[in-house]
């Protein structure tokens, strides 16, 4: 009998276009989920959310694997920068429960900060400046009120130009699109916790951080692009597992 623990993933962006990172996440739900206490998915689960009026296959597929997950499982969601539209009709349909932006929960004793981690990107001036907008609440509503077919192109644009300034960033693109070091310590520290999980920069690794009170741990998220990434955390043992897709 495997020994009580929790599962952590985010950056999977599933979509039509990727029907194998699709099966891959079905098959982890059905072998690997079922068997934890809980799963969180830190954001950008999709590769884009346009609503949750979106009639495509794919998210009701997603909605109903989680949601006979769910029966067994709690299944939390925090966004990501791709479905941050995500609402509560389509989190109730796939048995979800939303989180907050940042979220501090405990971890079989070990207070445990976790987010999605684009926040933490501070040296990205031209994506937090993005950021402050669609985070607003009146501007995510006056983009669902929009009709489906203008949001999809509006999505589809968003695509080439976030395509477009990563080839822009070239090599500056490693240092300016990942966390800013600072920022990491001053969220932590706030939050007062040693632990912090986090998603975003696709960069999979176990971090040393140096706090006030003694150094702590940042475990980044793997996306699933190449293979499937998680974290599986239990009351003595952390570790990040891969898995071919």
């Amino acid at each position: 009998m495997a020994k009580p623990h929790t599962l952590f993933i985010a950056d999977l962006h599933l979509s039509a276009e990727r029907t194998d990172i699709t099966s891959a996440f079905l098959q982890f739900l059905q072998q690997d989920a079922v068997q934890a206490d809980a799963l969180y998915i830190l954001g950008d689960l999709f590769e884009v959310w346009i609503g949750d009026d979106n009639p495509e296959p794919l998210l009701t597929e997603v909605a109903q694997q989680l949601k006979q997950l769910s029966q067994q499982v709690r299944v939390y969601f925090i966004h990501g920068n791709r479905d941050f539209l995500l609402r509560q009709r389509y989190a109730k349909s796939a048995g979800m429960q939303l989180l907050p932006a940042h979220q501090v929960i405990e971890l079989y004793g070990t207070p445990t900060l976790i987010m999605h981690g684009d926040s933490l990107c501070t040296a990205d001036l031209q994506y937090q400046k993005f950021r402050r907008w669609w985070d607003q609440r009146w501007w995510q509503n006056l983009m669902l009120s929009l009709p489906l077919w203008y949001r999809q192109h509006l999505a589809k644009k968003a695509r080439r130009k976030s395509a477009a300034y990563k080839a822009m960033l070239s090599g500056d693109a490693n240092q300016i699109m990942d966390v800013t070091p600072e920022e990491v310590v001053r969220v932590m520290e706030k939050a007062g916790v040693r632990h912090l999980i986090h998603g975003h920069t696709h960069r999979p690794k176990v971090h040393q951080v140096p706090l006030a009170q003694g150094t702590g741990q940042r475990y980044v998220l793997g996306d699933w692009y190449q293979q499937a990434s998680y974290l599986k955390v239990s009351a003595d043992d952390w570790q990040l597992f891969f898995q071919d897709l």
